[in-house]
């Protein structure tokens, strides 16, 4: 991480398909930003300040995975579990995302994957080292990081597994943050600011 707001570019992101030309690539842009992150990262928290900050609509895959869950009678990390084998589940999620790239605009999506869905969205991850954020119905720093341990390596699994990626690797995305030591406030500016840069480069091809 460098700079005053620790936060930077990977150098390799900006993949850009050779067969594309680059006028067409940069037009093809849309006004969706996906959040993804690491678990406990506020990436649920930076996505509805965003979607607020820029006058965008937000959501939630995390949002309609916890529906999903419920109406299975199961527990988020049982869900993990059954969502290892049971492709339909990650299906659900991907078609609606699809959908959304197609009809929607100005929209700010917090998902693990919804990167993989467009790249013709501003795509960010929030990284949190170390310790989670502490849930307020958690009983101890080691059972939040229990579980977030657990959802980790079943999540990576899964989208191996499914997608053939590493979910959580850099070079997947446009920006990446640390959010351990900025304030929502912060982040919030960051990636408002980070995606009119991204809009802004459109025109001066």
């Amino acid at each position: 991480m460098i700079g005053a707001f620790d936060w930077f570019v990977p150098d390799l992101v900006k993949k850009i398909d050779p067969q594309i030309p680059v006028r067409e690539y940069y037009s093809m842009k849309k006004q969706i930003i996906t959040i993804a992150g690491s678990l406990g990262s506020g990436k649920s928290s930076t996505a509805r300040a965003v979607a607020s900050a820029l006058g965008f609509r937000h959501f939630s895959s995390g949002d309609l995975f916890r529906r999903l869950a419920v109406e299975r009678g199961e527990s988020i990390e049982a869900m993990n579990i059954s969502a290892e084998v049971q492709r339909d589940i990650d299906l659900k999620v991907d078609n609606l995302l699809q959908e959304m790239y197609r009809t929607d605009g100005k929209l700010v999506i917090d998902s693990r994957m919804a990167w993989h869905c467009d790249t013709a969205a501003e795509r960010i991850f929030n990284h949190l080292q170390e310790e989670g954020r502490m849930s307020e119905d958690a009983t101890s720093v080691q059972e939040v990081r229990k579980s977030i341990d657990r959802r980790f390596a079943s999540e990576q699994k899964r989208y191996a597994a499914l997608y053939g990626v590493n979910a959580t690797d850099p070079l997947n995305f446009d920006i990446v943050i640390n959010t351990k030591h900025d304030d929502l406030k912060t982040v919030t500016a960051i990636v408002s600011a980070a995606y009119y840069a991204w809009r802004i480069e459109e025109k001066d091809i």
